[in-house]
């Protein structure tokens, strides 16, 4: 049931992590706050096809 995911920041646009989620427990799009090496903070990554 775990897929593998790919995050990218809403602000740069660059995928910077690769993460798993259960699609039964979350189907909506995973939203995370990470660390964007580019803007150097941290910033709003959200789930990409």
């Amino acid at each position: 049931m775990r897929v593998k995911i790919t995050l990218a920041c809403t602000e740069t646009g660059d995928r910077n992590y690769i993460t798993t989620k259960n699609k039964r427990t979350n189907p909506d799009r995973l939203e995370l706050k990470k660390y964007s090496p580019r803007l150097k903070k941290y910033t709003l990554h959200r789930k990409t096809k």
